[in-house]
């Protein structure tokens, strides 16, 4: 665990930077509390893409707090904000496996968030913990995504099911769900097209792909993962709201975080969309796919813990 904390510390730092920092600046600044330390502070939440509503949440109860407990220090009101904080992030929620047959996970997430490079990478976590794994060409809208589909499937040691480009992504699908059970596989993982410039073309596209995996193998999919890049900020929050009406997102993937200091979104995620970050990107290498582990999440992002 001390190996995880340590290479989180290390690639949060844009987001300790953006965010944490700025926070410490205020409270470390301010002589008392008052409405000017307040105000600040949700300027600086709303500027790390927390998101308006999850800012003025977490400045509410902090005076909620303060008033409370007869708080007149800043540097203890920053510890109450930490804790608040570490709250929000929530409980760590696992991927969720059939208890037989094969797992399948719906990948879903517009087109550039990484998420043909995820399902590679998940692939490699997965065979690694001696899994057989197929992979789903569902994308069948750009070829190139077939194409990056197989390299990652070759890396990771996962066979691909695949059509050609322009193919019904649902007949893909079908097909990959009864190789999956003849092989006796034990994760299946579906690339879906990620275009977003026609609402209604992207819903029922999912609807279908959804209907033929419940009619192939009942109370599935296990999960319906939506990968989202940390560096769009408040994008991310309207693309979850956008996915969780075509699909039913289960769990959410946030990958580069390592890149931006808009890591603050993780709070409006948690706070605000009401589905669980199952795991996170934290760099480009195979292994930089890790599950979201909410207390060494926090603990990295505010230091508060040794090494080792």
């Amino acid at each position: 665990m001390a190996g995880l904390f340590s290479k989180l510390k290390e690639r949060l730092t844009k987001t300790r930077q953006g965010f944490v920092d700025k926070v410490g600046e205020i409270f470390s600044g301010a002589k008392k509390i008052d409405e000017d330390l307040y105000e600040e502070l949700e300027e600086v939440l709303i500027q790390a893409d927390v998101g308006v509503n999850t800012a003025l949440e977490l400045v509410e109860t902090l005076r909620k707090t303060a008033n409370e407990r007869k708080i007149s220090e800043p540097a203890v009101l920053q510890e109450v904000l930490k804790e608040q904080i570490t709250a929000m992030l929530g409980e760590e929620r696992a991927l969720q496996f059939a208890p037989a047959g094969p797992t399948v996970f719906l990948v879903v997430g517009v087109n550039g968030v990484g998420k043909t490079t995820t399902i590679g990478k998940l692939a490699s976590n997965l065979r690694a913990q001696g899994k057989k794994v197929l992979l789903a060409a569902g994308d069948t809208f750009r070829a190139a995504a077939i194409e990056q589909l197989e390299v990652w499937g070759a890396r990771a040691g996962a066979e691909v099911i695949k059509q050609g480009e322009g193919a019904d992504p649902a007949a893909v699908v079908f097909d990959a769900l009864r190789a999956a059970k003849s092989r006796h596989i034990d994760v299946l993982l579906i690339d879906t097209a990620g275009r977003l410039h026609n609402k209604v073309n992207l819903m029922n596209e999912l609807s279908k792909i959804k209907r033929v995996i419940e009619r192939e193998i009942p109370g599935a999919p296990h999960e319906v993962l939506l990968v989202l890049d940390a560096t769009t900020g408040q994008n991310a929050l309207q693309q979850v709201k956008i996915f969780q009406e075509a699909a039913d997102v289960t769990g959410i993937i946030l990958t580069k975080l390592d890149g931006t200091a808009k890591g603050g979104v993780i709070l409006g995620i948690q706070s605000e969309a009401k589905v669980p970050v199952k795991l996170i990107g934290i760099g480009e290498g195979i292994e930089d796919l890790k599950p979201f582990e909410p207390r060494e999440f926090a603990k990295a992002l505010f230091s508060l813990a040794e090494e080792g």
